[in-house]
């Protein structure tokens, strides 16, 4: 059994823990907070322009476009979002699980990118093909570090080099529904799926393209895809930061529960101490 003296220094020390675990709640609190404004300031947007490429695109001749063709696939591009550190539950091994079961069940030859550190060490330590990373990017998110992974995914996509060459290219990141609840998802960027014309007529966009509809996808397909992924990457960091401080509030109140264990554990060991005193001063006087 642990001294008083032991015990009462676990007590400090579980006390201590309890108030950073406190100051990481309050700051992923704050983050979150952030994170979900810029969310939600995109998010019109990007409906709009998701909405447009679904139905706005109605075109004759778009099956011949290099976004929307059909591929006999051999390579597989995944974009792999996931946290910058750790202490934030399950955030970082649901999503990465999700990617990996997704990349075994496809089964191409698959050429990965990292966004975060944490899947940047996941995929080295299992040997996987990666072209790109980006570190700490999750911390801080830029639209140039996402227009930075499309112009690559893009050239990957587009190059006449079939060694080289991607035929499909996949997002795995974490959806935001609420402060408890994240859903990760691996979610198909390219090719597009052409519009169906006669079941779709409802929702077509009357537009006219100029100077053809090739060379408005050539310049508006790269746009769509960086909004996307700017869009993942802020989804994935709110999710990060509510993981957290979900986390950091369970584990701020499992160390008020430690405490209230050593606290009784203490009392009992001073009060067994004081009795045993009582007894020997008695028993002493007693044999004088």
């Amino acid at each position: 059994m642990p001294s008083m003296k032991a015990i009462k220094r676990r007590i400090s020390s579980v006390k201590n823990t309890q108030q950073i675990m406190k100051a990481m709640n309050l700051v992923a609190a704050s983050k979150v907070q952030k994170n979900k404004s810029r969310l939600e300031g995109i998010t019109p947007l990007f409906n709009e322009a998701k909405e447009f490429m679904a139905y706005g695109v109605c075109h004759q001749g778009i099956t011949e476009n290099v976004y929307y063709e059909a591929r006999d696939v051999k390579s597989t591009a995944y974009v792999v979002l996931s946290g910058e550190r750790g202490l934030c539950g399950s955030y970082n091994a649901n999503i990465l699980k999700e990617a990996t079961t997704h990349m075994v069940d496809n089964n191409k030859n698959e050429r990965i990118i990292t966004l975060g550190s944490t899947c940047k060490e996941y995929f080295v330590r299992r040997k996987k093909n990666i072209v790109n990373s980006h570190v700490g990017v999750l911390e801080n998110v830029t639209y140039g570090v996402a227009a930075e992974v499309v112009e690559q995914l893009i050239d990957l996509y587009t190059t006449s080099d079939l060694e080289h060459r991607v035929d499909e290219i996949y997002v795995a990141y974490t959806q935001f529904e609420t402060l408890l609840s994240h859903t990760p998802k691996v979610v198909k960027l390219l090719p597009f799926e052409p519009p169906m014309a006669n079941s779709q007529a409802k929702n077509q966009k009357e537009c006219i393209y100029e100077p053809d509809v090739h060379t408005y996808l050539k310049k508006s397909v790269p746009i769509y895809m960086t909004m996307f992924l700017y869009g993942a990457m802020i989804e994935s960091a709110v999710c990060e930061q509510a993981s957290r401080m979900t986390s950091m509030d369970a584990a701020a109140r499992n160390a008020s529960d430690i405490v209230d264990d050593l606290t009784l554990q203490f009392n009992r060991q001073r009060q067994g101490a004081i009795t045993q005193e009582i007894s020997e001063i008695v028993g002493g006087a007693n044999a004088i």
